[in-house]
């Protein structure tokens, strides 16, 4: 059963590779895209997936944030005595990324207290993957 597991990602990059997915099936708009990959996805599968797949569209310029944790770890930063602490972390290398970064570039992040961080430590939105891939979507 493991060896039909998948991230999203990984799927994805695998049906761009064998070809059942083409750059042409989305559309070709520029966009800068900004990558935190989750915790967890780094410890068990790495990004190279991640970048791959965000990078089917053939405008995309995709740059990974060299983050480590966001500072959340699930529900950790929204603990009273933790709070301080996951803002610390965010504020390293994440948040700044974030903030200096151009305000039509898009953010993306596979995690769901990811996404919450970034936006309660920089008010930016930051997209799921999936999302992203499916606003670059041609609509049929």
């Amino acid at each position: 059963m493991a060896a039909n597991c998948f991230l999203f990602d990984e799927f994805i990059a695998r049906e761009f590779r064998e070809g059942r997915i083409s750059s042409d099936d989305f559309k070709s708009d520029e966009a800068e895209i900004l990558v935190h990959t989750h915790c967890q996805q780094k410890a068990i599968a790495g990004s190279a997936s991640l970048i791959e797949a965000l990078s089917i569209p053939a405008g995309y310029h995709i740059k990974e944030i060299p983050s480590g944790c966001c500072g959340m770890a699930g529900s950790f930063g929204y603990e009273k005595e933790h709070f301080d602490l996951s803002n610390k972390i965010g504020d390293l290398v994440l948040f700044p990324s974030i903030r200096k970064s151009d305000e039509n570039a898009i953010i993306t992040a596979p995690g769901t207290s990811c996404r919450h961080h970034i936006k309660d430590g920089t008010g930016r939105i930051a997209l799921h993957p999936v999302d992203v891939l499916y606003e670059a979507l041609k609509k049929r």
